[in-house]
C-alpha cells in the first residue's frame, strides 16, 4: 500500500484534485488513516489504490471520478452543461404557470406584431422605391420618420401607462396600429405614406415602455427572464413577417401585405384586452404628468446605480440597430449580390438568432448580473461587424448573420436594469422619457446611412457601427458596476 505521506500518494492526490485522502471505487470509498485502509459503502471492498482490472472486460473500470479514479474533463463538462440546461428549461417553463403565464403570452403576442411589422419596412424598401419613385436618401428619411415617431411616442406611452393603466394602453396601442395598416395600404402619394408611417410609429410606441412595466410588476426578480422571452417573441415576428411580406409582395402587391396585417392586429388586441389586467401597478399620485415634482423624481431615479452608464450603452445600441436593420437587406442585394428573397431570408435569420439569444441573455442576467452578460453579448457582434466588409457568398453570410445577431441581447439587459432601478411611481414615465431620448438619437442613423449610400458608400456606412458597438463594449467593461 502506498504510504500516506509518500511522494506517489501526494502526486495522485494532486492530479485528482482531491484535498482529502479519498479515492472512490464504484460506490465504495477507501479512507486512509492511522489504522490503515478502511472501506465503507455497498459492494465488494478493495485495498487502497485503483479497482482491479477484470481481463474479461473490454473497457477499463470507472469510478465516480472517471477512468481509474481520475476525473474525465469532457464528461464533467457535458454533465454540468446538461444540468444547467435542464435547470434553465425548468425555470423558463415556470414563467408560464398560472395567470401570469397568460399575461406573458398576450404581451409577447402584441410585441410579435408591433416589432415584427416595424421591421417589414426595411424588407420592402425596394418596393417602396419602385412604387413611389423614392431615392435612397428619401428611403432613409422614411425609415427615420418611422423610428423618430416611435421614439416620440414613448413619452405619452409611459405617462398613459402610469395614469390610465398598463393593460388599457397595450390594448389601445394594438388597435391603433391595426388602423394605420389600412392607411399605409391605401396610400397613393409619398406624403400619405410618410404620414401613415408616422402614425404607425406613434401607435406602436405606446406599447414600448408599458410592456416592460407590466412584466417587472408581474414577475419581480424574474423580470429579466420574462422580458427576454417577450423580446424573443418580437424577434420571432422579425424573423417571420419580413420574409412573408416579401413573398406576398412579390406574388401580389405590397399593399396586400399591409392590408392583411390590419385584422391580425385587431385579433391580438382582443387577446391583450382579455388577459392583461387594466392595471398591474398601484395607482399613485406622485407621477402627475410631467410636473416639476415628477421631473425631480426622474432626475433622482436616473442617478441611481449605473443607470447613466446603461443609458449610454443603449444609445450606442439604438444607433447601431436602427441603421443596421434599416439597410441590411439592401446591403445584401446591392453590395453582396444576393437575390431579394435570399436577402429577406437572411434578414429573418438575423432575428432567428435574436430569438435564441435574448431569452438566454435575460436568464443569464438574472443569474450572473448585467455587466458580465453585456460584455458576453456585445463582443461577438463587434467581431462580426469588423469582418462584414470582407465576407462574400451566401453560406459565409449566413454564419456571419447569426454572429451579428448576438448584439441584440443588449436591449434586454439595459432596459430591464433601467425598469428595475427607477422609482416605482415614475417607472413607466421614466422609462418612456429615457427610451424617447435614446431612440431619437438612434433615429438619425437610417437617414445618415441612406445619404452615404446615395453617394456610393453604403458598405462604408456600416463601419460606423463598429465604432458604436465598440463604445458600448468599452462602457460595459470599464464603467459599468458589477451588477
Amino acid at each position: 500500500m502506498t504510504a500516506r505521506g509518500s511522494p506517489l500518494s501526494s502526486a495522485v492526490r494532486t492530479a485528482c484534485g482531491e484535498s482529502a485522502d479519498v479515492m472512490a471505487v464504484s460506490v465504495v470509498r477507501v479512507h486512509y488513516g492511522r489504522g490503515g485502509a478502511k472501506t465503507e459503502g455497498v459492494g465488494p471492498t478493495h485495498s487502497a489504490g485503483p479497482p482491479p482490472i477484470d481481463p474479461s472486460r473490454k473497457t477499463w473500470p470507472e469510478t465516480e471520478h472517471g477512468l481509474l479514479g481520475f476525473e474525465n474533463p469532457l464528461s464533467t463538462v457535458v454533465s454540468r452543461t446538461a444540468r444547467k440546461l435542464t435547470t434553465l428549461t425548468a425555470a423558463t417553463a415556470s414563467l408560464f404557470r398560472g395567470d401570469r403565464g397568460w399575461i406573458l403570452v398576450a404581451v409577447s403576442a402584441g410585441w410579435f406584431m408591433s416589432f415584427g411589422v416595424r421591421l417589414v419596412y426595411p424588407a420592402l424598401v425596394s418596393f417602396f422605391r419602385d412604387g413611389f419613385g423614392l431615392s435612397l436618401s428619401a428611403t432613409g428619411l422614411l425609415l427615420t420618420t418611422l423610428w423618430t415617431s416611435y421614439a416620440l411616442g414613448h413619452v405619452p406611452g409611459g405617462l398613459m401607462g402610469d395614469r390610465l393603466g398598463e393593460g388599457r394602453v397595450l390594448t389601445l396601442s394594438t388597435v391603433l396600429a391595426g388602423g394605420t395598416m389600412l392607411g399605409i395600404a391605401l396610400a397613393t402619394a409619398p406624403a400619405t405614406l410618410f404620414v401613415a408611417t408616422a402614425g404607425f410609429g406613434l401607435a406602436t410606441a405606446l406599447y414600448g415602455p408599458t410592456r416592460f412595466t407590466v412584466l417587472t410588476d408581474v414577475y419581480g426578480d424574474r423580470a429579466g427572464s420574462a422580458i427576454g422571452l417577450t423580446m424573443a417573441a418580437g424577434n420571432a415576428g422579425n424573423a417571420l413577417l419580413p420574409v412573408v411580406a416579401v413573398l406576398v409582395a412579390t406574388a401580389t402587391s405590397w399593399r396586400v401585405t399591409f392590408g392583411a396585417l390590419a385584422p391580425l392586429f385587431l385579433c391580438v388586441a382582443l387577446g391583450v384586452h382579455w388577459r392583461v389586467p387594466a392595471r398591474t401597478s398601484e395607482a399613485t399620485g406622485a407621477a402627475n404628468g410631467l410636473s416639476r415634482a415628477t421631473l425631480d423624481r426622474l432626475v433622482a431615479g436616473v442617478t441611481r446605480g449605473s443607470i447613466l452608464t446603461v443609458v449610454a450603452v443603449q444609445v450606442c445600441f439604438s444607433f447601431t440597430f436602427q441603421g443596421f436593420v434599416s439597410f441590411y437587406p439592401l446591403l445584401l442585394t446591392d453590395v453582396k449580390g444576393l437575390a431579394p428573397e435570399t436577402a429577406a431570408s437572411l434578414f429573418g435569420l438575423f432575428f432567428v438568432g435574436s430569438f435564441l439569444v435574448q431569452p438566454v441573455a435575460g436568464a443569464c442576467m438574472d443569474r450572473y448580473g448585467t455587466r458580465l452578460t453585456l460584455v458576453a453579448v456585445l463582443l461577438p457582434g463587434l467581431a462580426g461587424l469588423l469582418v462584414l466588409p470582407l465576407v462574400e457568398g451566401t453560406l459565409p453570410l449566413v454564419a456571419l448573420t447569426l454572429v451579428l445577431s448576438t448584439v441584440t441581447g443588449c436591449t434586454v439587459l439595459t432596459q430591464t436594469y433601467i425598469a428595475d432601478t427607477l422609482p416605482p411611481d415614475v417607472q413607466g414615465t421614466g422609462l418612456g422619457v429615457l427610451k424617447a431620448g435614446w431612440m431619437l438619437l438612434g433615429a438619425t442613423s437610417p437617414v445618415l446611412v441612406g445619404v452615404l449610400g446615395e453617394y456610393g458608400y453604403l458598405s462604408e456606412a456600416f463601419s460606423l457601427f463598429v465604432v458604436t458597438v465598440g463604445a458600448a463594449f468599452a462602457l460595459a467593461l470599464v464603467r459599468l458596476d458589477a451588477v
